[in-house]
């Protein structure tokens, strides 16, 4: 039964983070004219739709028991930036969706803190501040300038055509150099850091601190 529940406290804040952060892509993608996600059947909180099996769950294990640190992805929703209403501007806020709704869920799970803490459930608390953690964790880290991390596509919706175009063709390499980064410490000197400070700065916002 521990076994279960520690797994549970673990296993559905990832599920959540991972599943909401992709929605808000395809949502706001399609509130800005283009509709592939919801024709795919993408715009679901179903998270076996967006559960990539290399991303998801073979590289976070590989990289937890070598590494020492958990990296991993969902699959991508389609978004055809062609087919919105402004390609170049619109990029940005499909973009940051994917972040802002990873910020609001920590605040959900600030609030679920809250909640447990009042009705003295320790599972419930165990399980919210592991949520508040990889939501701050998730949009951190996809908000790191590179392609095509969210923090990338942001920059290149941000720069004049010609650099955009230049800046863009680091896609094909960017899992490549953002997996190096990890290996050479950036997770923990870098991300790791400045989650934490956002950490305490909401707690201290909710008076857990």
């Amino acid at each position: 039964m521990i076994e279960i529940q520690t797994l549970l406290i673990y296993v559905i804040p990832v599920l959540f983070a991972i599943t909401v952060h992709e929605v808000a892509h395809g949502w706001v993608a399609s509130l800005l004219g283009d509709h592939s996600a919801r024709m795919m059947g993408r715009l679901t909180l179903n998270p076996i739709k967006h559960i990539d099996p290399v991303g998801t769950i073979l590289v976070p294990a590989f990289l937890y028991f070598t590494a020492g640190f958990v990296f991993g992805w969902a699959k991508p929703v389609p978004v055809n930036f062609n087919a919105l209403r402004s390609p170049k501007k619109d990029m940005l806020w499909v973009a940051a969706a994917g972040p802002i709704s990873n910020f609001l869920m920590a605040l959900l799970w600030l609030i679920i803190i809250l909640i447990a803490i009042n009705t003295n459930s320790q599972f419930l608390a165990d399980m919210a501040q592991v949520g508040v953690q990889i939501n701050l964790l998730l949009a951190v880290l996809n908000l790191l300038p590179l392609p095509p991390l969210d923090g990338g596509r942001v920059v290149s919706s941000l720069l004049p055509p010609k650099l955009s175009y230049q800046y863009d063709q680091l896609e094909p390499y960017g899992l490549f150099i953002l997996l190096g980064l990890l290996f050479l410490g950036v997770f923990k000197t870098v991300i790791l850091p400045i989650v934490a400070l956002i950490q305490r700065w909401a707690y201290a916002l909710v008076g857990l601190i």
